[in-house]
């Protein structure tokens, strides 16, 4: 039997009502740098896609054709780890509040899916999951946050 262990991986976009220098935008953009550190320094806490200064990658290529569509994506040990900093920190206000700089968007924002430990999700192999999700509705290999797979592939209740 193998002893591989697996980590969590977690991509979600959003389609931003203005560029990140807009005014209406201020309060998103100067929390970024200040919630991504919360994230960095919450238990449970792998790995998060920046750009090549540490940054929020908010200026690289993504694979959307719209350059409104924000992307954000992070490695976590576990489920609850990437559960408690979403909704027990500061970061559940940005959530609260995403109406106030995100338009809404009738596909899914967040697809879930596990990796291998020491694996890097790439943003290519991100955009897969999130339109298997799409095409295809929960599965071991993509699933939602309402429809959540153990990494051996069994659903949770």
């Amino acid at each position: 039997m193998s002893n591989i262990k697996y980590h969590l991986a977690q991509f979600n976009i959003t389609k931003l009502k203005a560029d990140l220098d807009n005014p209406m935008m201020k309060e998103f953009r100067d929390f970024l740098a200040p919630v991504n550190l919360l994230a960095e320094e919450s238990p449970g806490f792998v790995w998060r896609f920046k750009d090549e200064n540490g940054d929020a990658a908010i200026e690289v290529e993504t694979p959307f054709e719209d350059p409104s569509i924000f992307v954000n994506m992070s490695v976590w040990e576990d489920y609850e780890s990437l559960r408690s900093y979403t909704y027990d920190t500061v970061h559940s206000y940005f959530l609260k509040s995403r109406k106030k700089w995100s338009e809404k968007m009738d596909s899914h924002q967040v697809v879930l899916w596990w990796v291998e430990k020491g694996q890097v999700p790439s943003l290519a192999l991100a955009k897969n999951k999130l339109d298997q999700l799409e095409q295809q509705g929960s599965s071991p290999s993509a699933f939602s946050l309402r429809e959540l797979y153990l990494a051996d592939g069994t659903p949770t209740l």
